[in-house]
């Protein structure tokens, strides 16, 4: 019956249950990086490795514990990672069920769950899920060691470093695991061919002009971590650990990068054995490091890779002309600035920090270099109130940018906002399903000016006013044609249930 693999890495996230509508054909269909990554560090160490990407082959709890105990493996790992930090928690539900089923079908299955938001809270995710260990850190020593271990038949798990787990009625938690610091050498790049690559799909906007051509699509990283400390953001959260293991000040933020060749030799893999076109650099600081952008850059170009790339920045780093002129060379058609808020006290209070007129000064040097752009809005920061969040509206319509993603301000485990909120005793929501942007369930969390269900209706009304603003629609169709506007058009009229909003 069984393959009797070493490790089963699971990707959850049930995507009906976190985008509603948005989930069946419009929302993303993203590879999982952190499930992909983990396979490559083990292979390396010898492990034999699957993947089941729940996520992207809609699997249910039930099924998912079916294919485990086909595979049959030593140690099945729950990889509670998102396509971005602040995805992390909104994967749990489904990832709790995953394990639940995997448990009830067979109890002697050693589960363990990975990812930044049980790295945030170990103790509380032990103490909610039917896990047999839960890690404190980023995973790859800690997965190593632990399959070590229970190939072994080890009944104490004490040197394994980086876990949390239950012993005779109490918790054990063990010594840290360092982060991985030779990338390049012992985790260079994603195990694609345990991925259904077939199944993933660009965003919309990214395909903008080419609407049909959404498919195939892959994310990777060229850069883990950033070095900055936006208090909304909890990036770092699977890394403190492994930071504090190395020998980091708490204070300090590492920041590791891929060489340039590694990356390529992805890229190169992805075109030609996948015919990938549309590609996401999911690094959540990827225009920072000047020599590692240029490197990269006249890497792709001197291989002649014709790519539809995506990326994020910030409005303080987003590049000089030089660069911006390699990165559209090198196929960077979309920059992601997080401009967050139009009100500069606003974003001062959160540590980001940026003059006004630079914001305008950025968007107007990437699209002169042909670079389109996704404006990044985030309603419902600490200091927002209605005026403040008119104004973070009013800059994006007068930026008029070729996308514009807008989001309501959470309490993720791992910021500091969410500290934040446990010390000024603010509502958070009833269930982790609530933390997602885009479920029912959905709960923003207030500010010192408004409640959660005030960010959240002004949040739905500025995506439906952005999206069906004529000079918008007017500039789309100027840029990508009359079919895209016609579809933006036609994706406005999705309205989200929220439970969290007063019908009116």
């Amino acid at each position: 019956m069984g393959r009797n693999m070493d490790v089963l890495l699971i990707a959850p996230g049930d995507r009906i249950e976190i985008y509603q509508a948005l989930g069946k054909s419009q929302s993303a269909l993203e590879t999982p990086v952190w499930a992909g990554l983990l396979a490559t560090f083990l292979r390396k160490k010898g492990y034999s490795v699957h993947i089941i990407d729940a996520n992207a082959e809609g699997l249910e709890a039930n099924e998912v514990a079916r294919r485990a105990a086909e595979v049959n493996a030593v140690l099945n790992v729950i990889v509670c990672y998102g396509h971005q930090p602040n995805a992390s928690t909104q994967v749990m539900p489904h990832a709790g069920r995953i394990v639940r089923a995997i448990k009830e079908e067979n109890s002697s299955r050693k589960v363990i769950m990975v990812g930044g938001h049980v790295a945030a809270l170990p103790e509380q995710t032990l103490r909610e899920e039917m896990a047999d260990f839960v890690c404190t850190g980023e995973g790859p020593y800690t997965l190593s060691a632990l399959t070590e271990a229970l190939k072994n038949n080890a009944t104490d798990y004490k040197e394994v470093p980086g876990v949390i787990y239950r012993e005779d009625g109490g918790v054990i938690r063990t010594k840290p695991a360092k982060n991985v610091t030779k990338l390049d050498e012992e985790m260079p790049g994603m195990a694609y061919d345990l991925l259904p690559m077939h199944l993933y799909r660009a965003h919309g906007w990214h395909c903008y002009g080419h609407d049909d051509k959404r498919e195939p699509y892959a994310s990777l990283y060229t850069t883990l971590g950033c070095p900055f400390h936006c208090t909304f953001c909890p990036i770092q959260a699977p890394f403190k650990e492994g930071e504090s293991a190395l020998g980091y000040k708490p204070s300090l933020n590492s920041y590791r990068r891929w060489s340039a060749k590694t990356i390529g030799d992805q890229l190169e893999l992805l075109a030609k054995n996948y015919g990938i076109y549309n590609v996401k650099f999911a690094d959540e600081m990827f225009v920072y490091h000047k020599r590692h952008v240029l490197e990269l850059c006249n890497d792709i170009i001197g291989r002649g890779l014709d790519l539809n790339t995506w990326a994020y920045v910030r409005i303080d780093t987003a590049g000089d002309d030089e660069q911006l002129e390699l990165l559209r060379k090198a196929g960077v058609r979309w920059l992601c600035p997080g401009i967050e808020s139009g009100d500069t006290k606003v974003r001062d209070d959160v540590d980001k920090s940026f003059a006004q007129e630079s914001i305008f000064t950025t968007i107007e040097r990437i699209r002169k270099h042909g670079i389109y752009v996704i404006g990044n809005y985030l309603f419902g920061l600490p200091e927002d109130d209605l005026n403040s969040m008119q104004k973070t509206l009013t800059l994006a319509m007068e930026l008029n940018c070729e996308h514009a993603n807008f989001y309501s301000a959470m309490a993720y485990p791992g910021s500091q906002l969410y500290r934040y909120a446990l010390e000024k005793q603010w509502p958070l929501p009833k269930s982790w399903g609530g933390f997602s942007q885009h479920s029912v369930d959905s709960a923003p969390l207030p500010t010192n000016h408004l409640t959660g269900a005030q960010v959240l209706e002004f949040r739905d009304w500025a995506w439906t006013t952005y999206f069906t603003n004529p000079n918008y629609l007017a500039m789309v169709e100027r840029t990508f044609g009359k079919n895209t506007a016609d579809k933006i058009r036609k994706k406005a009229t999705v309205k989200l249930v929220r439970n969290n909003v007063p019908v009116k």
